[in-house]
């Protein structure tokens, strides 16, 4: 398939060389990428340079240009704001009823910046280190270094709006640690940090709509992308009050659209989240890049059974000084914990890697829980469970976070004032206290590193696309350290993207596109297309059961730990499952009203094709790495085992087409190529 690529960026003319791989037959290998604007120099001055260098677009001239961005999360909304008060024209569109319910509202624990206010030893560099040691060195150092500068600049940003960050008794900011770091630089509000940043960034984004610079869409679902001679130019659009399918065009458009992470089903997103703009994007040429990054949260309130569509996150900021620990003993699995003296508990994190503990990253907090609960000391009710050899059994999913210790040392008032709203919920929806009696936690699906490819100016290799946030793959590699998705939501949104849009923006104006323009008519005529057919199958089986199916596929194959057999085995699954959508799926209602099957339709189709490459991905990677574990590749006391030699590169995949009609994905490698820091084996103990 012919990829319109943007100027500048040319793939290195390598010859190919196809090594045996466990992923032969499933895809093809393309050329070689480089991020054609990637910076060089001393890594302290990359930014501070390039921003100087990225040309200006004059007042007069911003209020002549359009730009579309699609999602209202941290990263679109702060987008949004910054950019229509700098007098561009804005349209901002959501599927939510409102731009306050995104996604980035439901993070809890809080967000990283490199202020040092403990004098702890913090740094930008030492920010920027954690960051690529946490994603087990599989990110570009360029876009991490930029993050941690702009960390402090968030968080000047944030207190200017009112966010009621948590404090000290003096009056100063208040930090905590997170998972993967020795300094404390987290910053928080209670356990309600998405929520108060969102906050800031919607009323700064509504006070552009009533100044009248941002025009906002809600309860808009994005199911194109209209590209005109090789550039992004406008989106298609349901109204999923009405059912109208309308177009919008403009000069440059902006996915910030979130994660993928509702392909497994049960996860802790929203939802109603969901990967169809990126995927969309995908599908007119833009490479999805690491789509095998997957996040497990190490501390998410465990599946209870089969009835539940959404699993609920506590943060991880429970981990500072709760203790978590299993029985000794299988025999005591089944006791009241308080009856468990402590010489019969296992604090198998402490005891596994001394140095970090509990506050270990979330790759390796979320296996070793895994491993206990193999080993057959997990806790709590049991649930069923399918295994390797596909029958039923009856397992105990989860491990006790404690925080007796935490009480006594802080007392009951000490641990409300920092944890009370997460307690209370935890509470609410297991009817336990903890307070009294030890919580119960397990991982779950949370984030996604992976997303749409994109270069250092966070442009797609589609011209005029652009990618903020979890959206796009550039900053976490392989594992995402806790605090870090909010921080890079605000980078994006507030810093980064209205100092690199503007280099491609000042070669405006643009002509305008007109909407009866033969790829515009065919961009929505597809979208109609797609919703009757979907319409038209009139099958037998409910979209919630394939999605369900699907999401039992991936959490069995491609979750905690994939193997080659097993990818393989998902990939036959999920190419049958998908073949059976389309022509046995039963959507209910009609087009032209409020229809939330078919909405959901069209998100389930996406996630059966994201699904196969997610597992193409997982089974091409022959090693282990951060979130990504095959369990062919480890070390002889089960830790992650890299292969650099082979596999020090972003995986940028190209859509070639459906597979069940013979097409496969092509692969492009980006070498990563480190300057400031040297890759290591990761080491937390």
């Amino acid at each position: 398939m012919a990829t319109t690529l943007h100027d500048g960026l040319t793939p290195l003319n390598v010859a190919p060389e196809q090594k045996s791989d466990d992923a032969a037959g499933y895809y093809s290998l393309g050329d070689k990428l480089v991020d054609p604007v990637a910076p060089t120099g001393p890594i302290a001055q990359r930014w501070t340079t390039r921003k100087f260098e990225n040309r200006l677009v004059n007042p007069a001239n911003r209020r002549k240009l359009d730009i579309i961005i699609v999602g209202t999360g941290l990263a679109g909304g702060a987008a949004a704001a910054t950019l229509g008060e700098a007098g561009y024209n804005v349209k901002s569109f959501c599927y939510q009823d409102s731009p306050r319910r995104a996604h980035s509202i439901a993070a809890q624990g809080g967000i990283n910046a490199a202020k040092n206010y403990k004098e702890d030893g913090d740094s930008t560099f030492r920010l920027f280190y954690d960051t690529v040691k946490g994603g087990d060195y599989r990110a570009r150092e360029n876009n991490v270094y930029r993050l941690a500068e702009e960390s402090a600049n968030i968080i000047d940003q944030c207190v200017a709006q009112g966010v009621p960050f948590a404090r000290e008794y003096g009056g100063l900011l208040d930090n905590r640690s997170f998972g993967g770091v020795q300094v404390s630089r987290t910053f928080y509000a209670r356990g309600q940090t998405g929520q108060q940043l969102l906050i800031g960034a919607y009323q700064a984004m509504e006070r552009q709509v009533a100044a009248g610079t941002v025009e906002q869409f809600t309860r808009h679902e994005m199911l194109e992308l209209i590209i005109v001679d090789g550039k992004a130019r406008g989106i298609v659009t349901r109204d999923m009050v009405t059912g109208a399918i309308d177009t919008h065009l403009a000069d440059v458009v902006v996915l910030a659209s979130g994660g993928y992470g509702n392909v497994f089903y049960l996860s802790t997103n929203a939802m109603g989240s969901n990967v169809t703009a990126a995927w969309r994007a995908h599908r007119k040429g833009a490479y999805m890049a690491n789509p095998c990054y997957t996040q497990i949260h190490p501390t998410c309130i465990p599946v209870t059974g089969s009835h539940q569509s959404k699993l609920t996150l506590m943060s991880e900021s429970l981990r500072n000084d709760g203790r978590i620990w299993v029985p000794k003993n299988v025999e005591d699995c089944e006791k009241d914990p308080r009856q468990i003296p402590e010489a019969d508990r296992d604090y198998f994190l402490e005891r596994i890697y001394p140095s970090f503990g509990n506050l270990v990253p979330r790759d390796i907090a979320s296996r070793a829980a895994k491993y206990m609960c193999d080993e057959g000391r997990g806790v709590g009710p049991q649930v069923a469970e399918v295994g390797p050899d596909g029958e039923e059994r009856m397992v105990r999913r989860g491990v006790y976070l404690d925080f007796a210790d935490a009480i006594e040392r802080l007392g009951k008032h000490g641990v409300e004032e920092k944890y009370d709203n997460l307690l209370d919920m935890y509470a609410r929806i297991t009817g336990e206290n903890p307070y009294e009696t030890p919580m119960r936690i397990y991982p779950a699906v949370h984030y996604v590193m992976g997303g749409l490819w994109v270069d250092y100016h966070l442009q797609s290799n589609i011209e005029g696309l652009f990618v903020a946030g979890e959206a796009n793959f550039s900053d976490h590699g392989a594992n995402r350290l806790g605090a870090s998705a909010l921080m890079q939501g605000l980078a994006d949104g507030y810093f980064v993207l209205p100092n690199t849009i503007r280099d491609y923006l000042a070669d405006g104006p643009f002509e305008k596109v007109a909407e009866n323009h033969p790829d515009v008519v065919a961009a929505r005529a597809a979208v109609e297309e797609r919703v009757n057919k979907f319409l038209a199958i009139q099958g037998t089986r409910s979209v919630e059961s394939y999605h369900k199916e699907l999401g039992s596929i991936m959490w069995e194959y491609c979750g905690m730990e994939r193997t080659e057999d097993g990818l393989k085995l998902a990939i036959s699954k999920i190419r049958d499952l998908r073949a059976d959508f389309w022509t046995n799926v039963k959507v209910l209602g009609a087009s032209d009203n409020l229809n939330q099957d078919l909405e959901k339709a069209g998100r389930v189709a996406d996630f059966l094709e994201l699904g196969e490459l997610m597992c193409i991905d997982a089974l091409n990677r022959r090693e282990s790495c951060g979130g990504h574990f095959r369990g062919e590749s480890q070390t002889e006391d089960g830790e992650a085992l890299r292969h650099d030699d082979e596999f020090a590169y972003v995986a940028a995949w190209e859509w070639g087409g459906d597979s069940n009609d013979g097409g496969e994905p092509v692969l492009h490698k980006e070498d990563l190529i480190y300057t400031a820091i040297e890759m290591k084996q990761r080491s937390y103990k």
